[in-house]
């Protein structure tokens, strides 16, 4: 399923993402809710933790769930269910909740266990998009980046004129090693690898091979 909401993301290769499982609870008119919100990086995965969640309370009235898979406000992969409750109640206010909140890879499911107390139409669209929003309150987040890796091949010589780039490109040092001449493996975020490799060329004279393992 999809929605028409999306968001502008100022650096698509940068964004917060959920850093651990979370989760929170409400009472409503003696319903309970429960919020549980994880990172997803696939639909696949998605669908693990919602059966994973469903799973975990069987015995609820309802597990209701969204999910958006990449950037924040992206639209290409998302998904959601109203689990039983009345069409446009549960999935949709907690997919739009998902969409405005500037966090990609994110999957939530509200576990509800009735409480003998109808809310009404507005209420459920209230009580699940409100479990949601609670959730991401106080959820422990980290930060997706778009990386790719670079193999950097150079003379000795040129070893501290590129070691000195790699702070400025934000490169990650993965491996490296010592031969005939010194390669090293560098993860950098993908909308810094061009920049990178005009200046290790203009650092080494042109001297430098580089292959992007991507």
């Amino acid at each position: 399923m999809t929605d028409s909401v999306q968001d502008t993301v100022r650096d698509p290769a940068r964004y917060p993402v959920p850093a651990q499982q979370h989760r929170v609870e409400l009472v409503i008119d003696r319903s309970r809710f429960i919020c549980t919100v994880a990172r997803v990086q696939s639909s696949e995965e998605a669908q693990a933790f919602i059966k994973a969640i469903n799973a975990e309370y069987a015995d609820a009235t309802h597990n209701c769930w969204a999910y958006v898979v990449g950037a924040p406000g992206s639209t290409d992969r998302v998904g959601m269910s109203d689990d039983g409750e009345p069409h446009g109640t549960a999935g949709r206010p907690m997919l739009t909740v998902l969409l405005h909140s500037g966090i990609g890879e994110i999957a939530a499911v509200v576990t509800r266990y009735y409480g003998g107390t109808k809310l009404g139409t507005g209420g459920l669209v209230k009580a699940y998009g409100g479990a949601v929003q609670d959730a991401l309150v106080g959820m422990p987040r980290g930060e997706r980046v778009d990386s790719v890796d670079l193999s950097v091949r150079v003379g000795y010589g040129a070893i501290g004129a590129l070691q000195q780039l790699f702070p400025e490109f934000d490169a990650e040092l993965l491996e490296q090693r010592f031969e005939v001449e010194a390669e090293f493996c560098v993860r950098v975020p993908r909308v810094r690898v061009a920049a990178m490799e005009h200046a290790i060329q203009n650092a080494t004279r042109g001297a430098a091979v580089i292959t992007l393992n991507d």
